[in-house]
């Protein structure tokens, strides 16, 4: 079943912002990079620390908890294909923002 999720206008960060947001149990982070949108779990899958608070430096995520980082485009972290966070496929439509949760998937 395919989710089409559409994000609050008011909840779009701005240029080199991020966000929250809560889709049903799932807790996402939306990160505007270079007028660029990335979503992703906002749980490491470490140990389930939130990355949205995390630093981040270009499109790279670091967990605040143990300093992992993941690149915000692929969810992979850097320099393996081994531990990656689920990331989402976004959407912008003029001025709405649509993100496609698909139950059971995981995204590239």
């Amino acid at each position: 079943m395919t989710i089409q999720f559409e994000v609050p206008r008011a909840k779009i960060p701005a240029l080199g912002e991020r966000c929250f947001l809560q889709v049903g149990d799932k807790t996402l982070a939306l990160f505007n990079v270079a007028h660029q949108f990335y979503v992703i779990d906002d749980s490491c899958p470490h140990q389930g620390a939130s990355l949205c608070g995390g630093r981040l430096e270009g499109k790279v995520i670091q967990c605040c908890a143990h300093g992992l980082r993941f690149d915000l485009a692929t969810g992979y972290l850097l320099n393996s294909t081994k531990l990656r966070v689920t990331s989402y496929p976004i959407e912008q439509i003029g001025e709405q923002m649509y993100i496609r949760i698909n139950a059971g998937e995981t995204y590239e």
